[in-house]
């Protein structure tokens, strides 16, 4: 048989031409029981069943890594359906909708499509018995494969089963062919690769929860145990609103907004979300003005739209008869010799620390007891405090608007009155699917609202903001979404429509990053992604909207 050479990690390996990269994994590398998921061939991110034809550079996907943990949860939820239909049977008259992240693990609802798409309620017995034939799946060790079909075939095979929402996104597919996964005669099409079988999946959950269920995995960093379940209860409800939302404007998928793009319903439907976001920011004014709080406080994840959200809620707080005054926190850094450094010894900006805390907390008791401050302007130029002449006082009917990564940690306001401080917590939850099973991640919008807003307003190409994208994460995993709850309200600024919009700013900045480069497998995953959408005019799109701050043109000059 023919010799191919792998090189892998700096070692050259002469293998037999043909073999699969999981034949390799078991030959060649020691203690890899279920360790990789994935591999890169050539900077290519492939499955473990493909097989190795050429000479080749070989770097393995392990577990832990994002990607690795990305195939792991879309493995479940495979693993998941699957149960379904072997428990309740392959009917038409139900589908299981995979709805949004809780923690480790996603939300799903048993839907009945024969009565206006309302929610089965899921009894304890029910969930018991799908999580039995889940393990049984699992015992057996059943491979998980990947077949190639043209669009055609799938949109037929998947409009036979009654499963539309897979029909309808085909329907505007560009490519010719589909990849389509088997797993004990059962077919399903998700967006992302699988792991190579079922004996991968060594730890989950399932149980009860609201109307419907919960279907949870590990964490990344060790998977033999399920987290405890710890529902964040104000976030579920903001999802579950925005949800509602979505039924309400009859798009809960990709191929439905893409329906409503082709017939022209879209430009109703986007004033209508509009419309929605205004209402509930006009509500969150009222809220403030009756509770009669001094300071409000907004704090948000990156690219979520808190400038834009500040702006509008200051417009509508002066339609309730109050004055805001603005207030960026980042006017409150610490000089630059007294940031703390991270581990790699370069300025950590993220960290609490961070923040001038004395001073923050003192001018905010002089404003709330009627003192007048000066305010600090930061120059990042030579890192350090400016004092330029602005000053500020709150009389009655004056509202301080204070936006800041950091504006829900206690340790930010922790000399202030509670009954002083209205806080507000802002994301881009993600309010639709690209269908039933496959779920539209809330970083994936974030990271392309990034991309956009960083070429536009930074000079910053895709390579950079996707290089960037870990560090920011973890500095929101770490300073941010703790302090979520603590939020009085939580606005979600998604909008349906926006990816619609955004891919025309987005793709030739991801067309730009370079094949060699390590970011590039992210960028055309990204593509891949923005390829489920069809585009929508973007003039259409109203002068104050959230989207303006990341594609420009918007009325507050951001």
């Amino acid at each position: 048989m023919d010799k191919i050479a792998v090189n892998m990690e700096g070692k050259e390996y002469k293998v037999d031409k043909g073999i699969t990269v999981k034949e390799f994994i078991d030959t060649n590398v020691v203690d890899n029981e279920h360790k990789y998921f994935l591999a890169m061939i050539d900077n290519k991110l492939v499955e473990l069943g493909i097989k190795l034809k050429r000479d080749c550079t070989l770097r393995l996907i392990e577990r832990e890594t994002v990607m690795g943990y990305d195939t792991y949860r879309r493995s479940i939820t495979l693993l998941m359906v699957k149960a379904f239909a072997d428990v309740l049977g392959t009917k038409k008259d139900y589908a299981v909708s995979v709805m949004y992240s809780v923690g480790t693990g996603y939300y799903c609802e048993l839907i009945n499509k024969l009565d206006e798409n309302k929610t089965i309620p899921t009894d304890e017995k029910l969930i018991e018995n799908v999580k039995k034939r889940m393990q049984e799946i699992v015992d057996a060790d059943m491979r998980i494969y990947k077949s190639s079909i043209s669009v055609d075939e799938a949109i037929t095979r998947f409009e036979r089963q009654g499963r539309n929402d897979k029909a309808d996104l085909f329907k505007y597919r560009r490519a010719s062919r589909v990849n389509i996964y088997n797993l004990d005669g059962y077919e399903d099409y998700f967006y992302g690769y699988m792991v190579y079988s079922t004996g991968y999946i060594t730890c989950f959950d399932l149980f009860p929860y609201d109307e419907g269920f919960v279907i949870m995995s590990p964490h990344k960093s060790d998977y033999s145990v399920i987290p405890e379940f710890k529902p964040q209860r104000k976030l579920y409800e903001v999802m579950k609103q925005s949800d509602d939302w979505g039924k309400m404007l009859n798009v809960n998928t990709v191929g439905e907004l893409n329906n409503s793009i082709k017939t022209g319903d879209i430009k109703e439907l986007m004033l209508a979300q509009e419309a929605l976001q205004e209402k509930q920011i006009a509500d969150i004014a009222e809220m403030i003005k009756n509770d009669g709080r001094k300071i409000v406080l907004i704090a948000g994840p990156s690219s979520s739209g808190k400038t834009t959200f500040s702006h509008r809620l200051s417009v509508q707080l002066r339609a309730h008869g109050l004055r805001p005054y603005p207030l960026e926190l980042d006017n409150y850094f610490v000089n630059r010799d007294e940031t703390p450094r991270d581990e790699n010894g370069n300025y950590d900006f993220e960290c609490i620390e961070a923040m001038d805390l004395k001073l923050f907390n003192s001018d905010m008791k002089k404003l709330v007891t009627g003192e007048e401050i000066q305010i600090p302007t930061f120059n990042f130029t030579i890192g350090q405090k400016e004092y330029k002449g602005k000053k500020l006082k709150l009389n009655k009917g004056d509202v301080l608007v204070a936006e800041g990564i950091h504006a829900l940690n206690p340790l930010m306001t922790q000399e202030l009155p509670d009954e002083s401080k209205f806080k507000i917590y802002i994301s881009a939850l993600t309010q639709i699917n690209i269908d039933e099973h496959n779920r539209i991640p809330t970083t994936d919008g974030r990271l392309i609202r990034r991309i956009v807003r960083d070429a536009r307003t930074r000079g910053n190409d895709a390579q950079r903001t996707i290089a960037m994208w870990p560090s920011v994460r973890r500095g929101e995993e770490k300073y941010i979404f703790p302090f979520q709850e603590e939020a009085d309200v939580m606005f979600n600024s998604a909008l349906i429509h926006e990816l619609s919009v955004i891919k025309q700013y987005a793709e030739p900045l991801l067309f730009a990053v370079p094949r060699d480069s390590f970011e590039y497998v992210e960028a055309k995953r990204l593509l891949k992604f923005l390829d489920y959408f069809v585009g929508y005019e973007v003039t259409n799109i109203p002068k104050n909207s959230i989207l303006r701050e990341f594609v420009g043109g918007g009325c507050f000059g951001v």
